[in-house]
């Protein structure tokens, strides 16, 4: 591989653009499905660097900027497949019954290009004049070294698209097992605790390498929060509420039925109001740093000279009036696409004008915020942890207030719906704003690091964001099709009684009626308030002690609670093996070689599962047979698929860990 350095090296290729949408296409579809199932998504730029490493490799000419543009291109999957966090809540609604494509595409194509262009500004000053960590940018930018600049390098990042490889055809395989129904789906215990039956609790865990690779790539502090909001939600909350609230009217067929409608009810709003509070502490904490950037942004901008012959290559960005005319032209698209979407609900007719002036206003002013404080963020925890859903929590909510005034005289359910809907659609909007701003600095780091060209890598993020637009509305009503998300009413899925929980949208949905129309169930979101609050207190003593390791991220012990422990439970699951894993090659020379080995694993895990449930959803959409695959098979019984799903699933976690090791060692005694 070339890596020769040069004042024009190659960047922005043809081959390069194609990898680079080929991988986000990919990781766009993996990234919808684990948003839906989990409410989280990953970061996508080491997997995709390591993949163009190894796929570039082939070509003499390709450079380390190359394979930059590639990486950057695909890192908007794991984005701008955060837009799942709104979008199923129209679903949710019963506003769509299916998602339309161009409109589904204009709102993530124009949150997306207005999030690059937004954050252009704000580079000098949150990249090249700041100590902002950005921990994903720099770790993007040390892989690509490492790949490009040594022999031992390229022995790794051969190593490391085999790891991508083998864990995700692990985990299709293993996926595979659990959808045929030949082993069990889930693993899980529900019990009761009085004679009468009243009291009850319980664990399960999906048969899912995804969401253990999830907690991998999280990590022990996380899955340790998560940790504390299981035991919350399932060892203190779902005894007493079972207890004190017996629900004599319904009947149940067992402890599980009561079990899962008691956290429908009522946990998952506590969980709801813990989320709430930690994301908007989230966000509270970082307004100081924030605006502290913002006025170094607008300082740096005096200061600059007046032409750019004289600055480096590494410092050219689009220029400034391109900038400001694709942010003044995407009005025209934004207003036609909250015209069209008013278009649906004729009961808000009357005041159309004046919501869709409001709107793109909002979308502007909003999106501009939400990008600054993303991109703050991203530098500060990175991509991957910044509480993007707060900032989707607080778009909905000021959005709300807005469009609620703005429709006060009316009245009618079918107002009520199409006014929450528009929210949501506006609120889309934003969020893909804030989630490619969050993206695009982190990107540009990696880029300052070894040494690209700012404007080429913002012309691929826009690239990536055309690419994974296009691909989110179709994965999106595939899932939903075969699926269905949790809370919808009326939509019958092909396969019964298996709904994504879509947890983010459910809540923001919830959110936006309730500012709307004043149904929130206040008492549930008040207890989860006080225990957010108290979380909260927790984290702030223990990141403030001598022990500054220590730390519980409210966030992550609120998605606990509000998610179902079959979901959770895994990813705790995978946080304790990958912690458990650093432990074990703390003290080998090749650590750190084996510890990049076992987050592509991770990676792969999350991709291999997640493009089997797509393929499995495609088929059974085009058959209308949710039995394409387990009328070929014979299923063991109940416990011994439970048992076959636990041995087989730490089996192939462990058996990949020691395959990770050996490539270590391997490549280092190579070197």
């Amino acid at each position: 591989m070339n890596t020769a350095a040069t004042s024009h090296p190659k960047e922005i290729t043809l081959r390069g653009i194609l990898l680079g949408v080929l991988i986000t296409l990919i990781f766009t579809a993996s990234q919808v499905y684990m948003g839906l199932k989990v409410g989280l998504t990953f970061a996508t730029s080491i997997p995709a660097a390591v993949i163009s490493m190894a796929l570039l490799r082939a070509f003499k000419t390709s450079t380390i900027q190359e394979n930059n543009i590639v990486q950057t291109i695909a890192s908007s999957a794991g984005t701008l497949a955060a837009v799942v966090f709104t979008l199923p809540g129209l679903l949710i609604l019963g506003w769509w019954a299916r998602l339309p494509f161009v409109t589904t595409f204009m709102a993530c194509a124009i949150g997306g290009v207005l999030g690059v262009m937004y954050t252009m500004p704000l580079r000098r000053a949150l990249v090249t004049n700041s100590d902002l960590p950005y921990p994903e940018g720099t770790a993007a930018a040390e892989v690509l070294k490492v790949g490009t600049s040594s022999r031992e390098g390229a022995a790794e990042g051969s190593a490391g698209l085999w790891a991508v490889i083998l864990g995700g055809v692990s985990s299709a395989i293993y996926a595979a097992a659990a959808v045929s129904t030949w082993m069990a789906g889930e693993i899980s215990a529900y019990f009761k605790l009085s004679a009468k039956g009243s009291t009850v609790s319980g664990m399960a865990g999906s048969s899912s390498l995804a969401l253990a690779g999830a907690g991998h790539l999280m990590g022990i502090t996380v899955g340790i929060a998560m940790f504390v909001g299981l035991f919350i939600a399932w060892g203190v909350l779902m005894p007493v509420l079972s207890t004190i609230h017996p629900h004599p009217e319904q009947v149940f067929a067992d402890a599980a039925a009561r079990a899962d409608f008691i956290r429908g009810g009522e946990v998952r709003f506590i969980g709801a109001g813990v989320i709430g509070v930690a994301a908007l502490w989230a966000i509270g904490k970082l307004i100081v740093p924030v605006w502290a950037g913002l006025m170094s942004a607008l300082e740096a901008q005096r200061k600059r000279k007046s032409g750019e012959a004289d600055l480096p290559r590494s410092e050219h960005d689009l220029p400034v009036w391109i900038v400001g005319l694709v942010v003044i032209l995407s009005i025209i698209p934004a207003a036609w696409l909250l015209s069209d979407f008013l278009g649906r609900g004729s009961a808000i007719a009357s005041i159309g004008l004046p919501l869709i002036v409001a709107g793109v206003a909002y979308i502007i002013i909003a999106g501009l915020l939400a990008a600054a404080v993303c991109g703050y963020m991203a530098g500060l925890i990175g991509a991957s942890n910044s509480p993007v859903s707060g900032v989707a929590i607080l778009a909905v909510l000021g959005v709300a207030v807005i469009v609620g005034l703005i429709g006060r005289q009316l009245t009618g359910d079918n107002v009520q719906q199409a006014l929450v809907a528009f929210c949501m659609m506006v609120t889309t909007v934003v969020l893909a704003v804030a989630v490619i701003g969050n993206d695009n600095l982190q990107d540009l780091k990696t880029g300052q690091l070894v040494d690209a060209t700012p404007w080429k890598q913002q012309v691929a993020l826009i690239i990536g964001v055309l690419a994974g637009a296009a691909v989110i509305p179709w994965t999106l009503n595939m899932l939903h099709d075969v699926y269905g998300f949790a809370g919808e009413v009326g939509h019958h899925a092909i396969k019964a009684n298996a709904e994504l929980d879509a947890p983010q949208a459910g809540l923001i949905s919830t959110l936006a009626k309730g500012a709307i129309g004043g149904q929130l169930p206040l008492g549930f979101l008040g207890i989860g308030a006080l225990i957010g609050a108290g979380l909260v207190a927790a984290d702030e003593v223990l990141r403030g002690s001598s022990k500054a390791r220590l730390a519980l991220p409210p966030l992550g012990v609120g998605l606990a609670i509000y998610l179902p422990p079959s979901v959770t439970a895994p990813v705790v699951v995978g946080a304790i093996a990958g912690w458990l894993f650093e432990k074990a090659i703390a003290r080998m020379k090749s650590k750190e070689i084996a510890s990049r080995l076992s987050i592509l694993v991770a990676s792969g895990f999350i991709v291999g599962e997640s493009l089997l449930n797509v393929v499995y959803a495609s088929l059974v959409s085009a058959t209308q047979n949710p039995e394409i695959i387990s009328r070929y098979v014979t299923p063991l019984p109940v416990s011994a698929g439970m048992i076959v799903a636990l041995v087989a699933g730490l089996a192939v976690i462990l058996a990949l860990y020691l395959w990770a090791i050996a490539q270590a060692k391997k490549i280092d005694r190579a070197t």
